[in-house]
């Protein structure tokens, strides 16, 4: 399967930190490319930098702990994100999903991962969490992009999608509810 430049395009804005699904998504529909496809290639896109993100978080800030002068900023910047993360710490990885999947600048996978990181939320947790907050955000993206006239054909497209995050926001809800 070969990839025309505009579907590389809308790939690779979706790994992007300051852009992610809010801009590849657009993007991708106004450039032409079909929502499921545009949809598709951006999620893709997205959730490959998540794996990386989670396992690198810990090593480095190992290393930044390491350096006397970087080390005091990045404790206040940690009391200061552990602070502000109440709804998230409360909810935990359930916290985590609902704050990615909430399209707003400052809420995506790299944030995302930042705060799994810093509330000590567990790799597969985190990772179920953060794609299924990305698959939400990117779902609203996509509707939010497509507007109200194309709504009502994009919503069979999307029902199967709908059917699986729900399936696995339960599986999710009977996880924590067996560790707890």
């Amino acid at each position: 399967m070969e990839f025309s430049l505009n579907e590389w395009k809308v790939l690779l804005l979706s790994t992007v930190p300051l852009g992610e699904l809010r801009v590849s998504i657009p993007y991708g529909i106004y450039i032409g490319l079909s929502p499921i496809k545009t949809f598709l290639l951006a999620c893709i896109g997205n959730f490959l930098p998540i794996i990386p993100l989670l396992l690198l978080l810990n090593p480095i800030s190992d290393i930044i702990n390491k350096v006397p002068k970087i080390n005091n900023y990045y404790q206040k910047f940690l009391m200061k994100t552990r602070k502000k993360s109440g709804n998230v710490e409360k909810y935990g990885a359930i916290g985590l999903l609902l704050f990615v999947a909430v399209p707003l600048p400052g809420t995506g996978i790299y944030s995302g991962a930042v705060v799994a990181f810093l509330l000590g939320i567990r790799f597969w947790y985190a990772l179920i969490s953060l794609t299924l907050g990305m698959v939400t955000a990117g779902i609203a993206i996509t509707l939010a992009s497509t507007g109200a006239k194309q709504l009502s054909s994009l919503i069979y497209d999307f029902e199967y999608i709908i059917a699986g995050l729900f399936i696995l926001s339960i599986a999710i809800w009977f996880i924590k509810k067996k560790r707890n």
